[in-house]
């Protein structure tokens, strides 16, 4: 399917007499003939894990968050959650904002997860407590999917790079734990037209990506994590690092001694807080975005 075919679709939201634009933009996709969905997605916020969350998504979208002087990069974004859910404020509308005051256009991206019930975020933590497998054996099928989304928004993006404000050659993939997973899938199956300029993995998930052949023409990346994650990430993100580096490829890395798992847009009072601004400065660095002047 034509990635220009996609459906836009204007949802308001009303806060007292204010009302915001959300611009919506429904992937196209091929329907698994191996995975079902039952309910619609579901959006609340997670006692769990204090963060508001997306769960149960069958049917990909991405989010455009425009800035008011765009200066021709763009972003997208793909939150964590184990396939299971999306941790959609911390590790995705709040960087896209950030983002947005950059001049960086950004696009929150909702793959789709492992099918789940009225709480993913619970049944996950509940597998995680007593059946670890069981999580690897639900993702499997899924994860496949999530990359095809992946690819599908950088393609979409490039087709109509013109209306997004953003240059063809500065389309650039960030993503955390899962989505990092999501982020490195990319990487290793994109062809001409949905190769990512850039990327930026975030304490990747890494142990659910087979082994793999770094791509010869491989974009730029800049790796984040901390050493003390909880989920041993870091050894795995220092691999990535090193792959790219032997490799001759553009590479660099924040690893933080602390800042633990998933802490994406969180203040911790941690050197790990200002992840972000340290990735915009290798951007800045490799002319990815323009430095700003004013």
């Amino acid at each position: 399917m034509n990635t220009k075919t996609c459906i836009v679709l204007g949802l308001i939201t009303f806060g007292g007499l204010a009302a915001t634009a959300q611009e919506i933009i429904e992937l196209p996709h091929k329907k698994s003939t191996t995975v079902v969905w039952q309910g619609g997605e579901k959006s609340y916020f997670s006692q769990i894990w204090q963060n508001d969350v997306v769960t149960n998504v069958s049917t990909p979208t991405m989010q455009v968050f425009r800035p008011d002087r765009p200066n021709g990069t763009g972003v997208i974004i793909a939150p964590g959650g184990g396939l299971y859910a999306l941790s959609i404020s911390s590790e995705g509308t709040e960087v896209a904002r950030w983002l947005n005051d950059k001049g960086i256009t950004a696009f929150v991206l909702k793959y789709r997860l492992v099918p789940t019930g009225e709480d993913g975020v619970k049944e996950i933590a509940d597998e995680g407590n007593t059946n670890p497998q069981r999580i690897g054996e639900r993702v499997a099928p899924v994860l496949p999917l999530s990359i095809a989304d992946g690819l599908t928004a950088i393609a979409q993006i490039r087709d109509n790079a013109a209306m997004y404000g953003v240059a063809k050659d500065k389309i650039g993939f960030m993503g955390f734990s899962a989505g990092g997973a999501v982020t490195m899938g990319v990487t290793f199956n994109y062809t001409q037209e949905n190769r990512p300029d850039f990327i930026v993995p975030v304490y990747p998930w890494m142990t659910v990506i087979p082994n793999y052949i770094v791509p010869k023409d491989a974009p730029p990346m800049m790796v984040v994590c901390a050493s003390d994650d909880p989920l041993g990430l870091a050894k795995p993100s220092a691999e990535l690092y090193l792959d790219w580096l032997e490799a001759n490829h553009s590479v660099g890395m924040h690893m933080y001694a602390k800042g633990g798992h998933g802490f994406g847009m969180k203040k911790q009072d941690l050197a790990s807080d200002e992840w972000l601004a340290h990735v915009y400065g290798w951007m800045v660095t490799q002319g990815l975005v323009p430095a700003k002047t004013d």
